[in-house]
C-alpha cells in the first residue's frame, strides 16, 4: 500500500468514525437524555461531557490532517506507483 492509498483509508475511516461519534454526540448533548445528564465525574463521563464528544473531535482532527497529507502531495508519483512524503525531498536546492 503506498502513501496515497493509506491517507485515503484513514480520511475514509476518520470521516465515518467522525460521522458515528457526530451523532452520538447530538443524542447525548441535545436529545432526550440532555436533561438528565450526569454531574461531572459521574461514571460515563470526562470532564463532565460525555465521552463521544472527545471522540468526535478526535476523529474530526485525524480527517483534517489525512485530507492535509492528500492536499500537499505534489509530486508525481514514481513509475512503481509510490509516492515519497519526505520533507527532505521537498526541500528546495
Amino acid at each position: 500500500m503506498n502513501a496515497t492509498r493509506a491517507l485515503q483509508v484513514i480520511l475514509g475511516v476518520s470521516v465515518f468514525g467522525a460521522l458515528f461519534s457526530g451523532v452520538l454526540t447530538y443524542s447525548e448533548l441535545f436529545g432526550a437524555s440532555a436533561v438528565a445528564c450526569p454531574a461531572p465525574g459521574a461514571p460515563g463521563t470526562v470532564f463532565g461531557y460525555p465521552a463521544c464528544v472527545y471522540g468526535f473531535f478526535m476523529y474530526v482532527g485525524i480527517a483534517v490532517i489525512s485530507a492535509l497529507g492528500l492536499r500537499g502531495q505534489t509530486r508525481a508519483p514514481t513509475p512503481d506507483g509510490r509516492v515519497s512524503l519526505t520533507a527532505a525531498e521537498h526541500a528546495p536546492d
